[in-house]
């Protein structure tokens, strides 16, 4: 499969640079992916999808403030993009600078913080502070918005580029499926009989990194920290058994339970993954999915794919387009059902 397969036209005016006033306010582009049928709804009539019996798969990730800005003891400016907590003191992190700072060397951050370049691990650098970081950032971070949103981060951006569920600190890209659900579309979803659960995955910064090889296949994903407790696996073993559905909300929730059960059964997990999944790719474990549109040639746009069907997905996207759809990060939203035969593009030759 090419990269180029997964290729659409997007005008610009389509991208979302900013939330709407209510999360609930977006459309849904409904996608029943066996039959391919579209039907273009509000996201709060998702609840006329659900069933009594079904599993909501959150991820409850909460997106820390990971951008920094600073200037090297030499007084070259720099920016820091946090990719990964390391612990109390330390980060992985992305350093954009005219010229790379080495190890051993300090930064000193728009507060006169100081910070130590510790060593370089390839792209990420991995870097000390003399408090703790977590406190530092949400005192003077910036929300790390997506480079397709080309504008400053702003104080709401706190609030909206976060879901109202999230809990685990850690994450650099917020896990945007989640960011349509307030407080009483989580009660009303409850009330009709439908069970949530809880995953954590703290999405990377390389999710937004383009596939820059021709053939997806030799495409190699990053790497992100994820956990599936052994409440997960049960919630999810009893939706089964009752004839239940398994609805993920996000792409990260997908990646987290297919992860989870690789051997072909759910079991708990903690740790890396970079499950990579496209077209000819099995899923064990998830039967419909909430996602926002997602970045033309990009693995998610491939993940879904995988879960509907190439020519069903194309088909989806072309009709968001014509439909003015928005899209990406505070975009709208998509509700997929499963294709158990779903078929990749060189099927459709």
């Amino acid at each position: 499969m090419r990269v180029s397969d997964f290729h659409f036209d997007l005008p610009d005016s389509l991208i979302a640079r900013h939330p709407l006033a209510q999360r609930r306010a977006s459309r849904l582009l409904c996608l029943d992916g066996p039959s391919g049928t579209l039907e273009h709804r509000r996201f709060a009539e998702l609840l006329e999808y659900l069933r009594p019996g079904d599993l909501m798969v959150f991820n409850n990730t909460r997106v820390i403030p990971a951008r920094l800005f600073g200037r090297k003891e030499t007084g070259g400016q720099l920016e820091i993009l946090v990719e990964r907590v390391l612990d109390e003191h330390r980060v992985l992190a992305h350093v954009r600078a005219s010229k790379s700072p080495k190890p051993g060397s300090r930064i000193l951050l728009a507060d006169d913080s100081q910070v130590s370049m510790l060593a370089r691990h390839d792209a990420l650098f991995e870097l000390g502070f003399a408090e703790p970081v977590l406190p530092l950032l949400d005192r003077i971070g910036h929300m790390p918005l997506p480079p397709y949103i080309d504008r400053p981060d702003e104080s709401a951006d706190r609030e909206r580029y976060q879901t109202v569920y999230a809990q685990r600190a850690g994450a650099v890209a917020a896990p945007t499926a989640g960011l349509h659900f307030d407080s009483e579309l989580l009660a009303a979803i409850r009330d009709l009989g439908v069970e949530t659960a809880e995953v954590t995955l703290h999405v990377g910064a390389g999710t937004f990194q383009p596939v820059r090889v021709e053939r997806i296949e030799d495409h190699h994903m990053h790497s992100e920290w994820l956990e599936v407790g052994p409440d997960v696996v049960a919630a999810v073993q009893a939706c089964k058994a009752r004839g239940g559905r398994v609805i993920a909300v996000g792409t990260t929730s997908v990646r987290s339970l297919e992860t989870a059960a690789q051997s072909g059964e759910i079991a708990p997990y903690s740790g890396d993954t970079d499950i990579f999944l496209y077209p000819g790719r099995p899923f064990h474990v998830v039967d419909a999915l909430v996602t926002n549109f997602h970045l033309p040639e990009s693995t998610l746009l491939m993940l879904v794919s995988a879960f509907a069907g190439y020519r069903e997905t194309m088909a989806a996207y072309r009709a968001a387009v014509e439909n003015g759809y928005r899209f990406f990060s505070y975009g709208d939203a998509m509700f997929i059902t499963r294709n158990p035969d779903a078929r990749g593009p060189e099927d459709e030759q």
